[in-house]
């Protein structure tokens, strides 16, 4: 089942990533993406992930899209502007890729290539409604298209940030730019996340949380350190940190964390961060 289907029959949704390679070989992406066919609903493939340069994502959809799988265009304002965006948009669309996700995406700085100038022309938000005038038939400077795309348009929210009222505002702009579903910041806090999910029930919207694999307690404080809206519990920490087998006991946990969560969201999306082989396990092992 692709998204769109998965959105409109109401059933769990289930989404993972990849991330493409830095360099041109792209036998373990594809290696990683081949064993969640029938496993999942819709493949995220990142735009350059954490600023490090890397194979773009718009190759990444479409080989997956050759594989049979429903690839989620990741595209970020970091590296283009509206001219170079509105571009590789349509081009995705020519390459039969049908869903998108629009990110705002991090500094240079943090990457590989911190001596790189960041372009941010434009943010999220307006990324979408350039996405949404796209579909209308329109670029942004208001021109008429010869062929207008199709999207399942997506966008991200942090159900757990401290305030919650900004995410709650920006919510609800990416909503009027036509938003069909959300993919979630890594969540942890069940009580944060329900809290949030009372706020946002209003809006009949699909929220699809994120699930990241906790590897090991370093990488927890770090995330409660340097990561915004993301805070994993102490007894979370100290459970990771005890454990003789880590990669047993992140199964474990993103196991747990998937059956709390089935009750109170559309889906969960499974970030590995390096651990991709793990996925399908989890996924079994969850009866998702």
């Amino acid at each position: 089942m692709d998204l769109k289907k998965a959105i409109r029959s109401n059933k769990f949704i289930v989404t993972s990533e990849v991330g493409p390679p830095k360099g041109t070989d792209i036998t373990k992406m594809l290696d990683t993406a081949k064993p969640l066919i029938g496993k999942v609903d819709a493949i995220n493939v990142t735009d350059l992930q954490s600023a490090v340069m890397r194979l773009g994502s718009l190759a990444g959809s479409y080989l997956l899209k050759q594989m049979g799988i429903d690839p989620i265009f990741q595209i970020t304002c970091r590296d283009r502007n509206r001219l170079a965006l509105q571009s590789d948009i349509l081009s995705a669309a020519c390459l039969g890729i049908e869903n998108i996700l629009a990110l705002t995406g991090d500094h240079p700085l943090k990457g590989d290539h911190p001596q790189a100038k960041p372009v941010f022309d434009l943010d999220s938000i307006q990324l979408l409604e350039i996405i949404k005038t796209l579909q209308q038939g329109k670029d942004s400077s208001g021109n008429k298209l010869k062929g207008k795309p199709e999207f399942c348009v997506g966008a991200v929210v942090n159900p757990c940030a401290d305030p919650l009222e900004p995410e709650l505002i920006k919510m609800e702009k990416k909503i009027a730019c036509g938003v069909q579903f959300f993919q979630t910041q890594g969540v942890f806090d069940i009580i944060r996340f329900k809290e949030f999910i009372t706020k946002v029930t209003q809006y009949n919207i699909p929220i699809i949380a994120g699930i990241i694999l906790l590897k090991s307690g370093k990488m927890a404080r770090y995330m409660n350190e340097n990561v915004a809206g993301i805070y994993v519990p102490a007894k979370l920490i100290k459970e990771v940190e005890s454990a003789s087998d880590k990669q047993k006991k992140s199964i474990e946990i993103a196991v747990r964390m998937i059956n709390e969560l089935k009750g109170l969201c559309r889906g969960v999306h499974i970030m590995p961060i390096g651990w991709e082989r793990l996925v399908p396990e989890i996924i079994d092992s969850s009866g998702i």
